[in-house]
């Protein structure tokens, strides 16, 4: 379990690292991005390892790096800094 949560931890970091490097104007702080990388592929390892169990260390780490790549997602900013509404707002 240790190689697992190692190995999430360095995915999750290298993916982390290459979201930042591709989108630097639509994320957040560069610390914030790696530490949600990081942590987020150590909990997807935990949860992936728990629904397996041991002995699918491949499918582990691929459960780590879907749950980091989720929840980076959820850290990426609009590209424009406008917010659309639909209708006119009601005074």
């Amino acid at each position: 379990m240790f190689l697992e949560a190692l190995g999430s931890a360095l995915l999750g970091l290298a993916l982390a690292w290459a979201a930042a490097h591709r989108l630097p104007d639509r994320l957040p702080a560069r610390r914030t991005v790696l530490l949600t990388g990081a942590l987020g592929a150590v909990f997807g390892a935990l949860v992936t390892h728990g629904a397996l169990g041991p002995g699918h260390f491949l499918a582990t780490l691929t459960g780590a790096v879907a749950v980091a790549a989720v929840l980076l997602s959820l850290l990426v900013r609009p590209a424009g800094r406008r917010l659309r509404r639909s209708s006119p707002a009601a005074y």
